[in-house]
């Protein structure tokens, strides 16, 4: 007995196959009409010959800070890091923020899309303590099968904040996945301060770290060589991941060499959001040295932007959009690095449509990944875990 039989679907345009899904896990992959005649399956779908693909994984969100689902809200408060900081913690207890029926507002939106993983940088400040990290634990509980992964994120700043490093060694006590940080240097002031705190505590808890990093050209490269420093220094190899890594993008190409050699040596990995009117992080040199990219929709209508719509497949059209990419196997590997290759952000095992994989499958209404790149069209089937989230095949 299979827990669910999904037949006639392309896995990444391929010839037509069936899944078969046991405990969560796609126990068998064979062509369609091989099946044994009858096979039981506790529940049976009809792909219709539509793509698949494996589960969206969104590798870099903040899904405890949004309004959606909430009256709009004016976009106000001054520009920049700062001044966004200062109106998010102005406005947020008004607007409830976190809380349970927000973030899973924003996980529906996610789901619809087609994620089956996540992780989430949630707020952690004088303020809030660890309450946040409680209210999107309770969310996602909700959502059977969805991988969330959490890192615990000192938006506000870690040394010129007192008392906040002594939240973050709580959160890792308490299981959180990940400790962050952001931009050592402009924030705090003090980037060896910071980054030997947060190393201290990932390193005696077993966690893994997360970094916001804005700060961008040499300043940014400068942070980006005292992480890899302390990666090796601290033993954390393969568990150190560089968000928005603007520096690395801008700074010559012979520079970008060495720190991407660097980091790819020592299994550092990056995400992105593929800022509009950004240097794109290049996914080919990335790529070469090793180094681990994510996709990610940051934040979606919250404090600090009212855009995003929570689907990681536009931000990847975005990327590469904005990349100028437009060969078959350039668009392809930029879907890879939104589906197979997300898995790593998440903890998983092998992320892909073959047998032994966690049954995270997500169906489309196109010919190939590329087609699904370019159009991004709506998911008709989200499967996660071996449990359906989202079907409009009806």
């Amino acid at each position: 007995m299979t827990d669910l039989l999904i037949s006639d679907v392309r896995p990444w345009g391929a010839d037509p196959v069936d899944l078969l899904v046991a405990d969560g896990v796609l126990a068998e992959v064979v062509p369609t009409g091989t099946a044994p005649r009858g096979a039981p399956a506790a529940r049976r779908i009809a792909g219709h010959g539509l793509l698949a693909l494996p589960g969206l994984v969104n590798a870099h969100a903040h899904v405890d800070k949004s309004w959606w689902g909430r009256p709009w809200e004016s976009y106000e408060g001054a520009p920049g890091v700062q001044g966004r900081i200062a109106h998010e913690r102005a406005r947020r207890d008004d607007l409830g923020i976190p809380s349970v029926a927000t973030t899973r507002a924003v996980l529906d939106q996610l789901v619809r899309h087609g994620t089956t993983a996540v992780r989430s940088h949630v707020d952690v400040d004088l303020g809030l303590g660890l309450r946040g990290i409680e209210v999107v634990r309770e969310a996602a509980a909700a959502y059977d099968g969805l991988r969330v992964e959490l890192v615990a994120f000192p938006q506000d700043g870690v040394l010129r904040r007192p008392g906040v490093m002594e939240l973050l060694d709580r959160a890792a006590a308490a299981g959180v996945e990940h400790v962050g940080g952001l931009d050592p240097a402009s924030i705090d002031r003090d980037p060896v301060g910071q980054l030997d705190g947060i190393f201290d505590v990932a390193a005696r808890h077993g966690c893994g770290i997360d970094l916001h990093l804005h700060d961008g050209g040499e300043l940014g490269a400068f942070q980006v060589e005292l992480v890899v420093e302390r990666t090796e220094r601290f033993g954390l190899q393969g568990r150190v991941t560089l968000a928005h890594g603007f520096a690395v993008a801008q700074v010559d190409q012979v520079r970008r060499r060495d720190l991407l050699q660097a980091m790819g040596a020592l299994g550092i990995t990056m995400t992105t959001v593929a800022p509009l009117g950004s240097p794109q992080l290049p996914v080919a040199e990335l790529d070469a040295a090793g180094v681990g990219l994510g996709l990610g929709t940051d934040g979606i209508r919250d404090l600090w932007s009212p855009y995003g719509t929570g689907d990681v497949l536009g931000i990847a059209w975005q990327l590469a959009r904005a990349s100028g990419l437009a060969r078959d196997a350039d668009l392809r590997r930029v879907v890879e690095l939104a589906t197979s290759d997300g898995g790593r952000f998440v903890g998983g095992p092998t992320h892909d449509l073959v047998a032994g994989s966690r049954a995270d499958v997500v169906l489309l209404e196109a010919e190939n990944p590329m087609d699904a790149l370019v159009r991004t069209p709506p998911r008709r089937l989200v499967v996660a875990g071996g449990r359906v989230l989202h079907d409009d095949l009806s």
